[in-house]
């Protein structure tokens, strides 16, 4: 096992556990360290509120999948008991050598037999309810026909008549596409609607003649979504209705416009997987989107295997939050025996069930530069293929080679050996931090030679494409500018 502290600060399913696991070192309330023969298996005893101690421990037969439990009454896993052993094992303590409790020797078993079973439910062939499955895509497509009768009412009444009222108004009547299994496509109509209020109900909640002239351009650029989304969408259902075996189209994302959610199952069964994969996190999100009501985190990952730069996208509804694993930033190497990599655009989803980490080395890093696009034109041609289509991503990441950073008239650019430029500036993504000025004060030698991870936008109103920076990898590390 290769145990550090941000291994442990990765395991933690929020940053308060972080704090509380800490505190129990620091505090030693950890009164017995143990360590299995083989290493698989670390455990002690910990002082609680309790009469008894309380018994964590960290299962690593599997290391794939580590199994973590505790006899405290705590609903979080793991719980501070549990990743305070994974910090006390990072930060050197002693683990005296011990047979594995009784216990665990026998909840051991039963996972093997959970997973044995498992694997046989995995190879038997899936079955599908045809006349049930029908029904629902039935049910999506008079969903469709709602979603187009609304688009089609905003578009005669224009956007000038839009106020928070009105769509707020709206938000009510959409609520019949969440009943007719299209969350995708009412929480695209919520990103129009959202636009027009603000986030907290308020003797201020409608917003000001200003304000609502600088959302005209992305509501009109979501409206025209939202017309493409009816469009493509009832397309796609009518070529399932068509499929006798009613697959769900695997080449674009129409599927989750809609609402789909693609089970692992699925994606393996399309042969949109891939083994063996390496994947390093170049950086990290977390926002709350209260137009969905949810809270989102967002890895941006280099597949170090192909090149490609993929996300992983983590949602926790308001009402269920406390019952989710909150994502956080990773620096090691994730290794996964099996990636499964979502129908996307430039930069697709991936998940994974099982993974290992390992150190990132400067193998690693080489790596990362190997793959960096060193043509800024064709990079550039690639974004604005994907934003002319009105359902691509419009905030598309790519790693880019530059032989130059620095300042051109007001602005910072980059720009590539060729001569190309590209002219760097803040997205205005909500809650997102600044990092322009922290590349005026970061060491000279990253202003030449080096690969920048940026995320375009397009300037509605300028029409001008610009990037924002978001982390520079050298030789050596992965400098971070947005977590």
């Amino acid at each position: 096992m290769q145990i550090d502290e941000a291994f442990a600060d990765a395991q933690a399913p929020n940053a308060a556990a972080i704090k509380n696991a800490r505190g129990v070192v620091i505090k030693k309330k950890l009164v017995g360290l143990f360590r299995s023969v083989d290493g698989t298996l670390i455990f002690g005893d910990c002082k609680g509120s309790g009469a008894e101690n309380y018994r964590p421990s960290a299962d690593f037969s599997d290391p794939s999948k580590p199994v973590y439990r505790c006899t405290c009454p705590s609903h979080q896993f793991p719980c501070k008991h549990s990743l305070a052993l994974l910090y006390a094992y990072a930060q050197g303590a002693k683990f005296v050598e011990k047979e594995v409790p009784a216990d665990i020797t026998e909840k051991r078993a039963k996972i093997q037999q959970r997973v044995e079973k498992k694997k046989e439910e995995a190879d038997k062939p899936h079955t599908v309810n045809s006349s049930a499955l029908k029904k629902k895509i039935q049910t999506q497509m008079e969903g469709l026909n709602l979603l187009e009768s609304l688009v089609n009412d905003l578009v005669r009444a224009g956007l000038g008549t839009l106020n928070a009222k009105s769509a707020r108004q709206i938000e009510e009547q959409a609520k019949q596409l969440g009943n007719a299994y299209l969350p995708g496509a009412q929480n695209a109509l919520h990103a129009l609607t959202g636009l027009f209020y603000r986030s907290e109900i308020s003797s201020e909640d409608e917003l000001k003649a200003s304000e609502r002239e600088r959302v005209y351009s992305t509501a009109l650029d979501q409206l025209n979504r939202l017309h493409s989304l009816c469009k493509q969408g009832r397309k796609y259902l009518q070529t399932r209705l068509d499929d006798p075996e009613l697959k769900p189209e695997t080449e674009s994302d129409i599927a989750a416009w809609l609402g789909h959610a693609w089970q692992l199952r699925e994606l393996k069964d399309a042969g949109l997987v891939q083994p063996n994969a390496e994947l390093l996190q170049l950086a990290f999100n977390a926002r709350d989107d209260w137009t969905r009501k949810e809270f989102v985190e967002t890895g941006v990952w280099l597949n170090l295997q192909t090149g490609a730069v993929q996300l992983t996208r983590n949602y926790r509804p308001y009402h269920a939050a406390r019952h989710i694993r909150e994502d956080d930033s990773c620096f090691h190497v994730t290794v996964c025996p099996e990636l499964c990599i979502y129908p996307g655009n430039l930069n697709p989803r991936v998940r994974w069930e099982a993974s290992e980490p390992r150190p990132a080395t400067d193998a690693d890093y080489a790596r990362v530069r190997e793959h960096a696009r060193a043509d800024l034109r064709a990079v550039l041609k690639d974004v604005k293929t994907q934003l002319k289509s009105p359902l691509g991503d419009r905030s598309p990441v790519a790693l880019v080679k530059y032989r130059a950073l620095g300042r051109a008239g007001d602005e910072l650019v980059i720009e590539d050996a060729n001569g190309e430029r590209l002219v760097l500036a803040e997205d205005g993504h909500d809650g997102d931090p600044a990092t322009l000025p922290l590349l005026t004060i970061l060491p000279k030698e990253v202003r030449h030679d080096q690969v920048m991870l940026v995320r375009f936008h397009h300037d509605l109103d300028s029409q001008i494409l610009r990037a924002k920076p978001l982390s520079i990898v050298t030789e050596r590390d992965v400098i971070r500018l947005a977590y």
